[in-house]
Formats: structure tokens, C-alpha cells, sequence
């Protein structure tokens, strides 16, 4: 691929803020020259340099992000959240995949930043926990592999291929990123992660701003396995479902026989052991081992509980 290939790179926020104007100074900073930054705030007067900056409203980011394609000038365009920041080989790194003409789209893992918070980096290392199943690499570096959901965050596609998969979903946030890459799966084009393509993406601090993403996300997660299960029903996103459900089952038949009380202490102990070792091997500091260990408990009561009422819910709303 070509280095002379204009990239349109693309920022829906809600506001140009501190966390907006760093990612705008990193994507300046990239190794590869040809691209072009444009920022989609609710509102602002601001002019910034080198930067288109176009007022949308309180619009979803799915319509933030066709409008940026609308907008946008070049062959290839590059999705990063404005809480987030490219590493300076971004889209080198990205452009290499794309000299297979099978792929549709290429991203890799959102990092936890190092000047990020104790707890927003207790945050990170829950979600990059084995214990999150297949979706943790998109916390961590991995090696190269073929995927077929891609977080928006750090997605790299053609315009062209954009605009054949019918552009983002803007009816459902979070989500529009796992049925952008369902889409393009469907025109025949592979979806490539690698550990090279990486973003660095501040976290929510544990507990509540994490907590409430996580129910965002399993809400979404488990409407979609009902309604787009291509790349939704997977065995691993019900897990934590399972758990939940397990655990109030257990406790109500315990009440009628009283062997049930061994059976669930046996698996709640199982449970927390297997967490623990999972805290045990993302971080060392004891400080932060407890809270990671608790955040990755908690995650899955949250997740699980909210991928349940997304399973039974007709639709959802913003």
C-alpha cells in the first residue's frame, strides 16, 4: 500500500475536551504523513488546527461516523474514540494488511494508558483478564488473527467497503462496531486484529463508571445474540449469564434440599479461586490485586445480569 494513500482519520465526541485535544495531538504525531483529522463535536466554535472540526448535535456515534465518511477525502478511513490516542505506527502498521484485498477492515487492542488512574488501570486490567473470555484481546496485545468483531475505537476500513456494509448502524450504541464488522463479513472480506495496530484508550475507573459501561455492553451483547447471532451467540458471551443464573437457582434449591448448599459453596469457592488466580497473573501490587479481583467478580454479576435482560427485551432504546 502506497504511504502517498490519504487516510480521512475520524473522531466522533461529544465535546472537544482535554482527553479530545490528545488524541488529536498523537494523530499528528504519526509516522505516516498523508491523512487528514476529522472531529465530529455535539457543539463547538473552536477552530483547531490542521483539523476539520463539524458540529453535528447530540447525535449517536454511528451518525457521527457516516457523517465523517461523508466528509471525508480519503481512500481509507481510520475510526479512534476521542478518549483514545494512536501509537505513531498506527496506520503504518494498518496499511500492510490491507495489500491482501480479502480484508475489509483491520484494528487491534485499546491499551490502558500508563498516566491513567490506579483504579481506571484496575478497570483496564479486569478487562483484559483471561476470565472476560475472547473479547480481552482487545485489552492487550496478541498476536495477529483473523476476527470478526472489531471495537470502534481503533478500526481501520476502505471508504469503499464502508459504504458497501451501508455505513455504521445508527440505531444501536454501544454495538454499531459488531455490526459494521457482521456486515462486512457478509460482503466476503476478512477482519484482521493485530498487536502492531495499536491505540491507547483510557479506561473507566472501577467501580461505577466501569460497572455502567458493563451494562451497557452486556445489555447490547445479549439483545444482539438473539438478533444478529452471527457474531454474537457465541458460547463465551453467556458465561457470565450462566453464573447468575446458576448461582439463583443453586440458592433456591437449597431451600428444598439441603446437598445443593455443598454443591454451591463448592462451585462459588471454584469461581473465586479461578478469579483470583486470574487477578494474580494481570497484576502484582496487593493494593490493586483486591480491587482487580473484586472488579473482575462484579463485572461478571453486571455483565451477566444485564446480557439476561438484553435476551428477553423486544428491542432497545438509547
Amino acid at each position: 500500500m502506497s504511504s502517498k494513500t490519504l487516510i480521512s482519520i475520524i473522531i466522533p465526541c461529544k465535546k472537544v475536551d482535554d482527553y479530545t485535544r490528545e488524541c488529536i495531538e498523537y494523530c499528528k504525531r504519526l509516522d505516516y504523513q498523508n491523512f487528514e483529522i476529522i472531529v465530529l463535536p455535539d457543539c463547538s466554535t473552536e477552530t483547531i488546527n490542521g483539523v476539520k472540526v463539524i458540529t453535528t448535535g447530540p447525535l449517536s456515534p454511528g451518525i457521527k461516523r457516516n457523517l465523517g465518511v461523508k466528509h471525508s477525502n480519503g481512500e481509507f478511513c481510520a475510526f479512534i474514540d476521542d478518549d483514545a490516542y494512536p501509537r505513531s505506527d498506527w496506520l503504518t502498521n494498518a496499511l500492510k494488511y490491507f495489500e491482501n484485498p480479502e480484508v475489509g477492515g483491520a484494528g487491534g487492542p485499546g491499551l490502558t494508558p500508563e498516566a491513567d488512574s490506579f483504579m481506571q488501570k484496575a478497570g483496564g486490567y479486569v478487562l483484559s483478564s483471561f476470565m472476560v473470555g475472547g473479547l480481552s484481546s482487545r485489552y492487550k496485545t496478541k498476536s495477529c488473527f483473523e476476527s470478526d468483531d472489531i471495537h470502534s475505537c481503533n478500526f481501520i476500513a476502505k471508504k469503499t467497503v464502508i459504504e458497501a456494509a451501508g455505513g455504521w448502524n445508527e440505531k444501536y450504541w454501544p454495538g454499531e462496531d459488531t455490526l459494521m464488522c457482521l456486515a462486512i463479513k457478509k460482503l466476503g472480506k476478512k477482519l484482521i486484529e493485530s498487536s502492531d495496530v495499536v491505540v491507547y484508550h483510557h479506561r473507566r475507573s472501577l467501580f461505577k463508571p466501569h460497572l455502567r459501561q458493563v451494562s451497557r455492553f452486556g445489555e447490547h451483547r445479549g439483545f444482539f445474540a438473539k438478533k444478529f447471532p452471527e457474531n454474537s451467540a457465541k458460547l463465551t458471551y453467556f458465561f457470565p449469564s450462566l453464573l447468575v443464573f446458576s448461582l439463583i437457582v443453586g440458592v433456591v434449591l437449597s431451600l428444598f434440599f439441603s446437598f445443593f448448599v455443598y454443591i454451591v459453596l463448592f462451585g462459588v469457592a471454584l469461581y473465586l479461586v479461578s478469579s483470583f488466580i486470574a487477578a494474580v497473573i494481570q497484576v502484582r501490587n496487593v493494593k490493586l490485586l483486591f480491587s482487580v479481583w473484586l472488579g473482575i467478580i462484579v463485572t461478571h454479576i453486571i455483565y451477566g445480569s444485564f446480557f439476561l435482560s438484553g435476551l428477553i427485551k423486544c428491542d432497545l432504546k438509547r
